[in-house]
């Protein structure tokens, strides 16, 4: 599903961190191995123990290139796992020191079916999350005008058809202002909103009875229609936190007197990083690469947001979770985890 959806998709602007608390300081060893392994040239061997310790030492907010097929919470899993295996850490047989944990996380939830920037906070990065997922993100997003799906987009079970022939891009042209602004809009039933504390595409997938979300208001800073060859039409969106795409294009199929759904969407910016300039792709996820992001990103950010936490009640507006993973502890057998 193509969330975007600037917020369960960061779904309601949802933000997960799997994770747990670093130290605030690393002990002087800890600084004098970092030191060394820097020091290091690129055809150097560094020594696990190194890496271990530069992985603990990382803190900021970074991005990386989120593809199709993953969900956004498999990604971070993926980049966990792959980042405590370049420091010898595997999740299997972590290491005895309970001080040292690693604490990840991802802010602004990409549905499987979308691709695009998605910001990732490691160490105090995570605290900045919350404050990231309140900025503008902006989507291309392409459409298909005389489908409806349960989802709101391709992945979804077709629930309507209608005739288009009679729609031109003057018409698609012509009412995008509606849809600019200040708007009221209804969320897709298929969302990491939540019922009872659990997500609304969950309940959907089994089968139970999910009435719609009243609609709330949301911001479009800028729309416009990029391409049209029908059936299909590329719009440029950029929006606020809370905002689903899927609804928009749907909307504008209903404004159309037909239907439409979401084939493709990318999101290209949230906040200040673009898909183009920070997001790191899968080869790129290694301990020195992430390092050097973080520096670079570094400068991106409000000095104030670094050790800003978010208050209890941002955190259950955004759907805050967060996972704490120590490093000499697994998941239970029930999958089971310390959640706060």
């Amino acid at each position: 599903m193509a969330s975007a959806e600037a917020a369960a998709l960061s779904s309601s602007s949802s933000l997960e961190t799997d994770s747990a608390p670093v130290p605030e300081t690393v002990g002087t060893a800890a600084a004098a191995a970092v030191a060394a392994a820097a020091r290091m040239g690129p055809g150097a061997r560094v020594s696990k123990a190194a890496l271990a310790t530069k992985l603990l030492s990382l803190s900021g907010v970074f991005a990386v290139h989120k593809p199709k097929g993953p969900t956004s919470a498999e990604l971070l899993n993926r980049l966990k796992e792959k980042l405590l295996a370049e420091a010898g850490m595997p999740s299997a047989e972590l290491t005895k020191r309970k001080r040292q944990t690693l604490k990840i996380g991802h802010g602004g939830t990409l549905d499987s079916a979308a691709r695009g920037v998605l910001v990732i906070g490691i160490g105090r990065g995570t605290k900045m999350l919350t404050s990231m997922l309140s900025g503008s993100k902006r989507y291309i997003a392409i459409g298909e005008l005389g489908k409806a799906t349960d989802t709101l987009d391709s992945t979804g079970k077709v629930t309507e058809e209608k005739p288009y022939d009679q729609i031109t891009q003057e018409d698609i042209e012509g009412i995008l202002q509606k849809f600019t602004g200040n708007i009221m809009q209804v969320p897709p039933l298929y969302s990491a909103l939540k019922k009872d504390g659990q997500r609304l595409s969950t309940l959907m997938k089994r089968g139970e009875v999910v009435e719609a979300k009243p609609a709330r208001p949301v911001t479009v800073y800028s729309l416009s229609l990029q391409k049209f060859q029908p059936p299909f039409f590329t719009l440029d969106v950029e929006c606020g936190g809370g905002f689903y795409i899927r609804s928009l294009v749907s909307d504008i199929g209903k404004e159309l007197s037909s239907c439409a759904n979401v084939l493709e969407l990318t999101r290209t910016k949230q906040g200040p990083f673009t898909l183009d300039e920070h997001a790191l792709p899968e080869d790129k996820w290694t301990i020195d690469d992430i390092a050097q992001s973080l520096e670079h990103c570094s400068s991106l950010l409000p000095a104030e947001l670094a050790l800003k936490k978010p208050k209890p009640e941002d955190s259950q507006e955004h759907g805050l979770s967060c996972e704490y993973i120590t490093l000499n502890e697994t998941k239970g057998e029930d999958g089971e985890i310390k959640t706060c």
